[in-house]
């Protein structure tokens, strides 16, 4: 038991540099899904005069839907959960936490530090990418476990 712990705790989550010019799939589709959150999260807050957290909580989630749709369809070959509601599950779970990331960034920058909405989103997409590319290859698109 221990064992398998200690082999679990050794395996990468957050991923390398390097990882990502293997990767450039999840790159492109990831760039993507940004230009659709950060359009939406500006529209929202300039066009509508939506507070900036509730403009980034919406806009987050179309990014979510865009790779998650693009990661089943073009990204991941490998998949660890069979069953697609679950799967999709585990998916929400992941950003969700990243959503809840997303929103601390967002106050510590804008709120306390005062730096531009925008500026701030852009740092924390960047903290919130390599987050959800680590957990979503860990638990969701690999090999299963033989």
């Amino acid at each position: 038991m221990l064992r398998n712990a200690t082999s679990l705790m050794e395996i990468p989550v957050f991923p390398s540099i390097r990882e990502f010019a293997h990767k450039p799939r999840y790159v492109a589709a990831g760039l993507l899904a940004l230009c659709i959150d950060f359009g939406l999260y500006v529209a929202l807050t300039e066009l509508l005069g939506w507070h900036y957290l509730a403009s980034a909580t919406v806009a987050f989630c179309a990014g979510l839907a865009t790779i998650y749709l693009l990661s089943i369809r073009w990204i991941f070959r490998k998949r660890s959960v069979e069953r697609g509601a679950h799967e999709f599950a585990l998916f929400a779970a992941i950003g969700a936490v990243g959503l809840l990331l997303t929103a601390i960034v967002l106050y510590v920058l804008t709120d306390l530090l005062g730096l531009d909405y925008r500026l701030s989103k852009i740092a924390s997409a960047a903290l919130v990418f390599l987050f959800n590319f680590g957990c979503r290859k860990y638990f969701l698109f690999r090999a299963p476990a033989a």
